[in-house]
């Protein structure tokens, strides 16, 4: 969060503890008054029997029991007041707080989609002007047209991220079954980052082959955000190891392992939020729009399966589904 965004969040707190404090004083204070009022009344009214009266004692009783009554009465309408308020307050504040860490996340997702759109588009017609100015080897024209069908599918890739999470928020997510080779697309997308990062070692251990009824291209994009994710976080020198086996009940687990930074324990839930991005430094330096591994789960709350993420030892993550 930046500078100006924490100072703006202490003055809301500020605020709100103060008007809250006030508020409790004030209704001490109206308590206070109240049972005083009812004491002074309580005294004026026994202060007016005769001793003599036959009836003494009794009028007595009654009035130190309306007495009595009346701060009973009090105190339940100051306690229900108080929780009330209590109540509401809490509410507001935590609306409050939570509309300014999304209107941040927000304002840094629209940074990061623009930069993240603004270097695949330079590079691709930076590229393309090479090729038409300039009278190139038959081996730099192949490396020119590869990198740039490599930055054109990062921004399908971008583009389909942000529509779908566009239309999970907006409930038009449509649903077409059908029977997925899940192994021949994993496969197929450990081939495709092989050849797309050339330099990386990127290793797939399967048991066979597994079928699975559900989206072909939405479980796609899910393996594609999961290897680019162990991808993105680790060091170039270092390895991704896909594995794809059997789980109990007959479910089969997707493991994505790195040798990354890791994730610390307080993030491991939080990282699957919407526009959400680690706290570490590394992590914040990296491409990334924080809709990845948000759009993984929801892709994986839908095919009725479960997300997780654990330490791979020792060092890494290991980001395990279970379908």
């Amino acid at each position: 969060m930046s500078f100006f965004h924490k100072h703006q969040l202490k003055v809301v707190t500020v605020i709100y503890w103060v008007m809250l404090i006030y508020m409790v004083a004030a209704l001490g204070w109206w308590f206070i008054a109240l049972n005083k009022q009812n004491n002074a009344m309580a005294t004026y009214k026994m202060a007016e029997l005769k001793r003599d009266d036959i009836a003494f004692e009794q009028n007595v009783s009654v009035i130190e029991e309306e007495r009595k009554r009346k701060t009973a009465q009090y105190i339940g309408e100051g306690v229900t007041f108080l929780l009330l308020m209590i109540i509401g307050a809490a509410f507001v504040f935590r609306s409050v707080r939570r509309q300014l860490v999304i209107s941040q996340q927000q304002q840094n997702f629209i940074m990061a989609v623009t930069h993240e759109l603004k270097t695949p588009i330079a590079v691709t017609q930076l590229n393309l002007e090479t090729l038409q100015k300039r009278k190139l080897e038959e081996a730099t024209k192949e490396r020119l047209i590869t990198n740039t069908i490599i930055e054109a599918n990062r921004l399908n890739q971008m583009c389909n991220n942000i529509l779908l999470a566009a239309q999970i928020d907006a409930e038009h997510y449509k649903q077409d079954w059908d029977e997925v080779n899940f192994s021949s697309l994993v496969s197929a997308s450990v081939k495709d980052f092989s050849i797309r990062y050339p330099g990386r070692n990127i290793e797939l251990i399967t048991e066979g082959d597994f079928f699975i009824n559900g989206e072909l291209l939405r479980l796609q994009m899910l393996v594609n955000n999961l290897i680019e994710n162990a991808l993105k976080y680790s060091p170039k020198e270092s390895s991704v190891v896909v594995e794809l086996k059997h789980a109990d009940e007959g479910k089969i687990t997707l493991l994505v392992k790195d040798e990354g930074q890791g994730v610390a324990d307080n993030e491991k839930k939080k990282i699957f939020e919407k526009f959400y991005r680690s706290g570490n430094e590394n992590t914040r330096k990296a491409k990334g729009t924080g809709l990845g591994l948000y759009l993984c789960k929801r892709i994986v709350q839908k095919h009725h399966g479960k997300i997780s993420v654990s330490n791979n030892h020792p060092k890494g993550t290991i980001f395990t589904v279970t379908i």
